[in-house]
């Protein structure tokens, strides 16, 4: 059975991110190398990953044509501010889109659906967000602070050891979060 997977700013190929985010890598081979792994670890050929965007940050599209096919799993795309070898690979992924709106089947959840909005950019509020629906987002890498009562967060690699996170795992971070339904306060 297959999973679903998150993750996003992984910037394969972009040698000033170790600089600018103090990566522990000594060279952009082995950053590439430590994420391609820990990608390979956790997702299977069978699973699913929606990756937030900024995947790599390169003018050598072949190599990032070869870090995709060496990746596991149907990838979907999310289009970040730095998306011109991942683009001009679109064929490698399932679609790519600017946003989108993930239904999760999910017994937990009113309704048996947990609805995700994904895109690049943090935002304070989205569509449902009223009503439980869960927005992850990239492109700060882990330097907006989190909102604990807010049902976001984000899913970029430097923020998560340079890992995937799993739905179950965002699940659980989710219910770590102090949100209330603004709608369901009942005055005595």
């Amino acid at each position: 059975m297959s999973k679903i997977f998150f993750t996003s700013d992984h910037h394969f190929g972009h040698k000033n991110i170790i600089k600018f985010c103090e990566r522990p890598f000594a060279n952009v081979e082995e950053m590439n190398e430590t994420l391609i792994a820990r990608w390979n670890e956790k997702i299977k050929p069978e699973d699913e990953v929606y990756h937030l965007g900024d995947f790599g940050m390169t003018k050598d599209n072949e190599l990032i044509a070869a870090i995709l096919d060496r990746l596991n799993g149907t990838k979907y795309l999310i289009v970040g501010n730095h998306e011109g070898s991942a683009l001009n690979n679109r064929k490698k992924f399932k679609w790519v889109k600017d946003y989108h709106e993930l239904k999760v089947k999910d017994s937990d959840c009113k309704n048996g659906v947990q609805r995700i909005i994904l895109f690049h950019y943090a935002m304070r509020v989205w569509r449902s967000d009223s009503r439980g629906t869960w927005h992850l987002y990239g492109h700060s890498h882990g330097n907006l602070p989190d909102l604990e009562d807010r049902l976001s967060f984000d899913v970029g690699v430097d923020c998560h050891d340079f890992y995937p996170l799993s739905y179950e795992e965002v699940k659980e971070i989710m219910k770590t979060k102090n949100w209330e339904p603004p709608f369901d306060k009942r005055e005595n």
